[in-house]
């Protein structure tokens, strides 16, 4: 009997160690994950649209039909509001041509949800949006709480960050150390917002704004003495708005790591595969060139309104 009691331990074990092989060959990696800098450089193919297997946010957006795309609408040429439009219609911009070829590619319609720029990665981490399409640089705190998509627009000549001013203030303000006792301003939740508390310490009140807009109206009044921007977007509102008096200060750049570059597509934390599929779409664009065309085009049309 000891015998048999005996056999049929080892068999128990025996079985119980197979199972557990076999559990653990059945168990294959998710394909889908982050680089070093938490953000998901891999893509799919979308030609086929979402794949029949699509899993998590991606699944969801197929089976209600509808893409939400969170966005502050007040950064042109990348999105903006034209104002002789209706609707939906009258979000414009490159990137706004982004999220709707997005929602092409998914064959399903697109609710751009207009916001101030500080809630548009709520809006995605709290389920409310499927994606954030906003001008939105990578920085490490962002992809510490929403998935990134790799970088779709890069700067001809990456101009980085600079100090706006008034432009009579141009021999009073020539850098950070002149900025004492001065008041600053940049847009709430931006890479700028970051930059100026890195680099600028001794200043008299620093406020975070809401839009870029405010930003630039705040230095332009007298409200503020200067503010962080990108240096690309502020030049082209310089230039479109000669009667604001605005200007850069010259020869003083912010510049960061090449992991920075690039504009990103946000999404929920943990949802690898719908910005795989978004990068699927970002490769499409990049290579064909067809997003640069439209920040081009974007570029003139917000001129001549005057954005």
């Amino acid at each position: 009997m000891r015998r048999y009691r005996w056999i049929i331990r080892v068999a128990v074990l025996a079985l119980l160690l197979a199972l557990g092989v076999a559990a653990a060959l059945g168990e294959e990696e998710s394909p889908y994950v982050e680089n070093e800098w938490n953000y998901v450089d891999g893509s799919m193919d979308v030609s086929g649209g979402i794949p029949a297997d699509a899993e998590g946010a991606l699944a969801d957006i197929r089976d209600a039909g509808v893409l939400r795309v969170a966005t502050e609408p007040y950064f042109p040429p990348q999105e903006f509001i034209d104002p002789t439009l209706t609707g939906q219609e009258r979000y414009v911009g490159s990137d706004m041509s982004l999220a709707r070829v997005l929602a092409r590619r998914m064959g399903v319609d697109l609710v751009i949800v207009p916001m101030e720029f500080t809630e548009v990665l709520n809006a995605v981490r709290d389920g409310y949006c499927d994606l954030a399409i906003s001008a939105l640089s990578y920085t490490p705190g962002r992809a510490a709480t929403v998935e990134l998509s790799k970088g779709y627009f890069y700067a001809e000549e990456s101009l980085g960050s600079a100090l706006l001013i008034r432009a009579k203030d141009v021999e009073a303000i020539k850098g950070v150390e002149d900025l004492k006792d001065r008041d600053i301003v940049a847009q709430g939740g931006s890479l700028q917002e970051m930059l100026m508390a890195e680099n600028v310490q001794d200043y008299h009140e620093f406020r975070r704004l809401p839009s870029m807009q405010e930003v630039y109206d705040a230095v332009a009044s007298g409200e503020a003495d200067a503010a962080m921007a990108d240096a690309s977007s502020a030049q082209f509102y310089v230039e479109n708005n000669p009667e604001a008096g605005l200007m850069l200060v010259p020869d003083v750049r912010f510049t960061l790591e090449a992991q920075f570059d690039g504009d990103r597509v946000a999404g929920k934390k943990g949802e690898f595969q719908l910005m795989y599929f978004v990068n699927g779409v970002i490769d499409e664009l990049m290579e064909s060139g067809q997003y640069r065309y439209w920040y081009n085009q974007y570029e003139e049309r917000a001129a001549r309104l005057g954005m």
